[in-house]
């Protein structure tokens, strides 16, 4: 490749558009791979909510509680094995728009803004604070995808409990949340979900970022699929720690009924908080956390393998 090749490759692989490209298409595998942890995420933390069905709870009824294997093989022996994948064209779009965004913002803010030291370090208190606001400004961007996620995940639990059908695709159900609330009610949940994906990202970018670093600065290992195995496994880890009792409450907000585009069950993120804490326990909000970290360390792993992997081929270089 002559010079001026590999310069035009260069200057196309620090583009926004392409770093945003290559980020999707991880995004695209990672989310395929390890849908059905979601979608079983979903359901264990929403089993016990507004005291539906089953056996008698503090002077209400509520559903025998499922652990997270039970949950898994309840969806599809109840609801058929295509069940464990509903939802999964949102989820798509959801993370082409917020992975795309929030590894781009985060390479922009690393390289850009606060920039590197001297010496090449980029310290965690810098990668923290970009982890963070990349995931902030990404999943507001991708708020609408992520409600319309979670209601079509739950369809299938609605049929069971002979409610009439929510949602029946993508379109449908944009069409339905705008129809209800209007363009404002596409950002029901949009708080906690913010926060949540600020948390997650902090965790998530600023732990493989700086492990990574760590891994080849103190260790003999060199930049490739090994380093980025334990950055990833050790990224995933952390995420899903930080941002557990946000997705509880985010995933409770988006769910519950509206009536002309309000909430009936919560006023906001500080009444779903202290509500789900008051009625169910603190440990509720970590209700769902086994598969959050099973899927986030393998979604991590997978994610960051091809990521790098992609970067490579097309010329980006290393994350």
């Amino acid at each position: 490749m002559t010079g001026g090749n590999r310069q035009t490759v260069q200057t196309t692989a620090d583009t926004f558009a392409f770093k945003y490209a290559l980020s999707a298409i991880a995004a695209v595998v990672a989310e395929t791979a390890t849908y059905p942890f979601d979608i079983t995420k979903t359901r264990l933390q929403l089993q016990r909510e507004g005291l539906i069905v089953g056996s008698q709870c503090n002077h209400g009824t509520c559903v025998p509680y499922r652990g997270m294997v039970a949950t898994a093989l309840g969806i599809v022996q109840e609801e058929g094995l295509t069940s464990i994948y509903q939802g999964l064209s949102a989820a798509l779009y959801r993370h082409i728009i917020y992975t795309g965004l929030r590894m781009t913002f985060y390479e922009v803010i690393r390289e850009s803004i606060l920039k590197k030291e001297a010496d090449g370090s980029y310290p965690v208190w810098k990668a923290s604070l970009g982890g963070l606001t990349a995931g902030a400004l990404g999943q507001f961007i991708a708020s609408p995808a992520d409600l319309v996620k979670v209601q079509m995940q739950m369809e299938g639990r609605r049929r069971l409990e002979g409610k009439p059908s929510r949602v029946k695709n993508v379109s449908h159900a944009l069409k339905q949340i705008i129809a209800e609330g209007g363009y404002k009610g596409l950002y029901r949940g949009c708080v906690p979900n913010v926060q949540r994906a600020a948390l997650v990202n902090m965790g998530d970018l600023c732990t493989y970022d700086t492990a990574k670093q760590k891994l080849l600065k103190w260790t003999t290992l060199e930049d490739n699929y090994v380093t980025h195995t334990i950055a990833s496994a050790m990224s995933g880890l952390v995420a899903a720690t930080l941002g557990t009792p946000a997705d509880n409450v985010k995933t409770r907000i988006m769910n519950q009924p509206t009536e002309n585009g309000r909430g009936l069950m919560y006023k906001g993120t500080l009444d779903c908080l202290v509500t789900t804490v008051q009625q169910e326990g603190f440990w509720t909000l970590y209700r769902g956390f086994v598969p959050i970290w099973l899927r986030m360390a393998p979604w991590s792993l997978t994610f960051w393998l091809t990521y790098e992997q992609v970067r490579r081929m097309s010329g980006a270089g290393s994350f």
